[in-house]
């Protein structure tokens, strides 16, 4: 399987929204998004990515995994194609980044919504790996509130937040470019 496409991506979420309805019809399911699939489907970043990062709101992870397997198979997906593995990084997202989320799969039971720039560059700076810098200078480019970025990496420092001074020589080094 090569990587997941916006159009791959969009097929998965719609095929877990049908699944949702119809074994767990009373129940609707919001995720957050970050990562690799929300850079495709809310900034428009062009490559594929090999998983979508996302965590649900108000349930544990593990309720999502059997329709995640289902669909796996069925579409032929990595087994972890839907995973909450950014959720490492989730106490670095200031109190009000649900105010920059963005709307990118709608359906009957399931809303999906994805981080906005600067919580999505606050996290690729705390990843600080080599193929998060595409996304960060896409980002940045993209009209990411650097200000922002900054402010709430000044903040974590203060309260000595593990990685934040590594976020912040990353974020230094690409405003340098």
């Amino acid at each position: 399987m090569g990587p997941l496409t916006k159009e791959i991506m969009l097929s998965a979420l719609v095929a877990l929204n049908e699944r949702l309805a119809q074994q767990r019809p009373d129940e609707n399911v919001s995720l957050i998004m970050g990562g690799g699939g929300a850079m495709i489907l809310a900034h428009g970043f062009p490559k594929g990515t090999t998983d979508i990062d996302a965590v649900p709101r108000g349930m544990a992870p593990d309720f999502l995994r059997p329709f995640v397997h289902e669909i796996a198979t069925s579409l032929s997906l990595p087994m972890d194609w839907l995973n909450p593995y950014f959720s490492t990084f989730v106490h670095v997202l200031p109190a009000d980044y649900g105010d920059r989320l963005i709307r990118v799969y709608q359906g009957s039971h399931l809303e999906v919504e994805a981080l906005g720039k600067e919580e999505m560059l606050l996290m690729k700076c705390f990843a600080g790996r080599a193929k998060d810098i595409p996304h960060a200078r896409a980002l940045l480019k993209g009209g990411a509130e650097v200000d922002l970025v900054e402010s709430r990496l000044d903040e974590l420092s203060k309260r000595k937040i593990p990685g934040t001074e590594k976020a912040i020589h990353f974020l230094q080094e690409l405003l340098d470019e």
